[in-house]
Formats: structure tokens, C-alpha cells, sequence
């Protein structure tokens, strides 16, 4: 193939607080003919997700940001429409971080096959993906749950909340967790199965909503929101519980620091574990996530939702709607149908 184009989204700034659509770019590239070894991919889904949000910062983390005037970089799955290289045949599903764009080459480097039997090619980039497991991670190995143990989860109508909610509950777990919407709470009683949902935005004291939540006290929480519902989890966390800390979505675009939780000498008294994590540290566990997630969407046990957003040009509106809420459960962007192979 030659002569073809792409559509990509590049960084057009770097965002002072909240990103917006100025902070991004269409541009249309040329898309090389696949060398000796190379392959050439049609991207079918992409993610966006809230750690994206720091990598738009120049600043260093546990990955590099990204450049102005380069496309962004984030998980996606695609097809291989042309191919030179033994490994990887046309027709084969590929799972790679090159979103944002339309098509790429690429030589198999840090490109995955996966397996469409499993599921929906697209759970690949959710419950079957990153934020799945970094659910199984977070609960099992670092907040090292019990079955049976009484689990407080964050955003639990998330991509990861979703998730580690669901796990709990597979294991015994009574369970609690925070969404921002009346639709989403009953989602996760009604389909979930949690034993209670709290909408955060509507609760008035969250704090007291917390406590009334769990007259038994909290086990094991799950964070990914930071802020308020940190300080109300530690309140009520017992003597010796865990939390794995997932992420702080309430501080994502704040402008200057805000202070954090007053209560945190409870650690000390409470022999609290607080561990933050990110899921590239737990790759060793990837059979055994997948083993857990077989079985239980085997069984049905295990549900999911996803917000799709039509076309690359439209992956900006879908990141940005991560912090408004008006994603449920995984945020996800259609690039194109499967290619006619």
C-alpha cells in the first residue's frame, strides 16, 4: 500500500488546570508502506483514560510525557492489514499503545496479539485490559484483600471501580462503593451486585454516609479519587486494614496544591497500610488475572459498561468528558469498523 493517510490527535499545549479541546490537534499524516520485518495495522478501538492527564504535563513520572506536536499514546486494538513479518499475520488483532491515531507500522515491538475468543475485541482495552487489571492487582496484591473482608471502593462505577467491586464480591466481600450519578448507583447494585452504592454528589456528608455504610468499619479500600473520600475512608478503616491507592482523580487538574487529609495520624494509631501502585509492577500476575476473569465472565458474573465515542477526531471530547463524569464505566473511542480483509 502507498500513498495512504492517517488521522492523528497531536498535543497542541499543555493545559493550565482542566484540559479543552484547544489543548489538541487533528493532523493528517502519510502512513508508510511496511518494510522487511514491519507490519502496517488499522486501529479499530483506542482508550482514554485519567493517568493520561499527567503525561500532558512536562514534569517526570513512571512514564514520559507527551510532546507537543507528536500524536498522544494510549491503548488500542487493532488489525493487521499488511504484513511482512513471521510473527505477526494479516488478519491477526493486535493490542499496542499506539491510539490516537489511525493507522501505524510497526516492527512488533511492544504489540501483543490477543485472542477475540475471549470477548469483545474492545475488553481488551477494559475489563480484559489495564484497567482490569489494575483492579486484580490493587485488590489482591497490594491491598491484599480476604475473602469475606468488608471492601469500600471509589468511583466504583469506573473502568477499575467496576471491576474491583465485582472481584470483591466474588470473593465474599461486603461491599460499598461511591458514583456520581443515581443511574450509576443502582447499576451497581442491581447488576453489580455491590451491597450498597453512595452517589457522592447527592449524600450531603459523605463522610456520615461512609460511616452508616459500614457499622462494621472498612477493611480494605479502594482509591481512586483522593480527597474527601480518602479522609472519610480513613475514618473508618479498622486497626490493621489496607488501601491500595489507584489514583486521585480529584486533584488531577488543580492549579496549586490543596491540603490533604487531616486525619492522617489515624495511620499510625490504626496500623494502616497505604500503598500507592501503578499496574506495570504487577505484570507476573497476568495469568493468573486472567484465569480469575475467564471464570468468572464465564459464569457471568462479571459485567461491564462502556461509553463509546465515534471516530479519532472525537478522542478528545472522550477524555475530557473523564472528568465531568459523563462516562459509564469504560471510556472508549470507535477509530473504524474492522478492515474487509
Amino acid at each position: 500500500m502507498t500513498n495512504m493517510k492517517s488521522k492523528e490527535v497531536q498535543l497542541a499545549s499543555r493545559p493550565d488546570g482542566t484540559p479543552t479541546e484547544s489543548n489538541f490537534q487533528i493532523a493528517e499524516v502519510d502512513v508508510a508502506s511496511p518494510g522487511a520485518g514491519e507490519f502496517l495495522v488499522r486501529n479499530i478501538w483506542m482508550s482514554v483514560d485519567p493517568y493520561m492527564r499527567g503525561r500532558m504535563m512536562d514534569r517526570e513520572s513512571y512514564v514520559p510525557p507527551f510532546q507537543i506536536g507528536e500524536a498522544l499514546q494510549g491503548g488500542a486494538i487493532g488489525q493487521i492489514i499488511e504484513s511482512n513479518n513471521e510473527n505477526f499475520a494479516k488478519g491477526d488483532y493486535v493490542n499496542s499503545m499506539n491510539g490516537w491515531r489511525e493507522f501505524y507500522v510497526s516492527d512488533g515491538m511492544m504489540v501483543n496479539k490477543i485472542d477475540p475468543s475471549m470477548g469483545p475485541i474492545e475488553t481488551n482495552l477494559g475489563i480484559l485490559g489495564m484497567p482490569g487489571m489494575t483492579a486484580y492487582a490493587g485488590l489482591f496484591k497490594v491491598a491484599n484483600m480476604k475473602d469475606g473482608e468488608n471492601v469500600f471502593v471509589s468511583a466504583a462505577s469506573g473502568a477499575v471501580g467496576a471491576v474491583v467491586c465485582q472481584l470483591a464480591k466474588a470473593h465474599g466481600g461486603y461491599v460499598v462503593g461511591t458514583a456520581g450519578s443515581d443511574e450509576k448507583c443502582k447499576w451497581l447494585e442491581d447488576v453489580a451486585g455491590i451491597d450498597k452504592a453512595i452517589n457522592y454528589k447527592t449524600c450531603g456528608d459523605l463522610d456520615a454516609a461512609v460511616r452508616d455504610a459500614f457499622p462494621k468499619g472498612i477493611d480494605v479500600y479502594f482509591d481512586n479519587v483522593g480527597g474527601s473520600h480518602l479522609q472519610a475512608a480513613i475514618n473508618y478503616m479498622n486497626p490493621n486494614a489496607r488501601g491500595a491507592l489507584c489514583g486521585m482523580i480529584e486533584q488531577y487538574n488543580d492549579t496549586t496544591p490543596r491540603p490533604g487529609p487531616n486525619n492522617l495520624i489515624q495511620i499510625v494509631g490504626k496500623s494502616l497500610r497505604l500503598e500507592g501502585f501503578i499496574v506495570s509492577n504487577h505484570l507476573d500476575i497476568i495469568p493468573e488475572f486472567y484465569a480469575e476473569m475467564s471464570k468468572l465472565m464465564g459464569s457471568g458474573k462479571m459485567k461491564w459498561e462502556q461509553t463509546v465515542e465515534e471516530g479519532v477526531e472525537n478522542a478528545p471530547k472522550a477524555f475530557l468528558n473523564l472528568f465531568s463524569g459523563a462516562n459509564f464505566g469504560k471510556m472508549l473511542v470507535k477509530v473504524g469498523d474492522d478492515p474487509a480483509i
